[in-house]
C-alpha cells in the first residue's frame, strides 16, 4: 500500500520549467491588448485565449511592480512567492483547460505577504480562472 502511494506521487511533478514560462514581447503585448483580468486581493490574473507556438497548454508569467517595490530583492522574493504557488497548484488548470491560454500574475499590494496567503489567493484565482474558461 505504502509503495503504490509513493509510485503515485512520484508520476506528479510539480514543475516550472522553461517551455511554461511566457517570455514573448508579441504574445505579452497580444495579452494586455485583448485580455481579461480579475483579482483576488493582493493578486491580479490576466488571462487570454491564444495560440502559442509551446506544447504546453498554458504559459505563464509573474510581476511585481517597481513602483511599489523599490528594492529588486523584494520584487524578487514576491515573484518567487507567486511562482512557487503556482508551481505547486497549476495541476488544477492543465487538469481543467484543454485550449492553450496565456496568463500573467501581479502583485498590486506595497506590502509583502506570508507564502500561505499567497498560496491562498492563487488557488483561488486559478479556480475562478477554470470558471471563467468553462464558460
Amino acid at each position: 500500500m505504502l509503495r503504490l502511494k509513493l509510485t503515485i506521487f512520484v508520476l506528479m511533478r510539480f514543475t516550472f520549467k522553461k517551455e511554461e514560462k511566457l517570455k514573448s514581447k508579441k504574445l505579452i503585448e497580444q495579452l494586455f491588448e485583448k485580455g481579461d483580468s480579475f483579482t483576488k486581493f493582493p493578486l491580479r490574473i490576466k488571462f487570454l485565449k491564444t495560440d502559442h507556438h509551446s506544447e504546453n497548454v498554458i504559459q505563464a508569467s509573474f510581476s511585481a511592480p517597481k513602483r511599489k517595490f523599490k528594492k529588486a530583492v523584494d520584487r524578487n522574493k514576491v515573484k518567487r512567492l507567486m511562482r512557487e504557488a503556482y508551481r505547486k497548484n497549476k495541476h488544477l488548470l492543465t487538469d481543467a483547460i484543454k485550449e492553450k491560454h496565456i496568463i500573467m500574475f501581479t502583485f498590486t499590494d506595497e506590502n509583502e505577504h506570508k507564502y500561505v496567503e499567497i498560496e491562498e489567493k492563487m488557488i483561488f484565482l486559478l479556480k475562478m480562472l477554470i470558471d471563467k474558461t468553462k464558460n
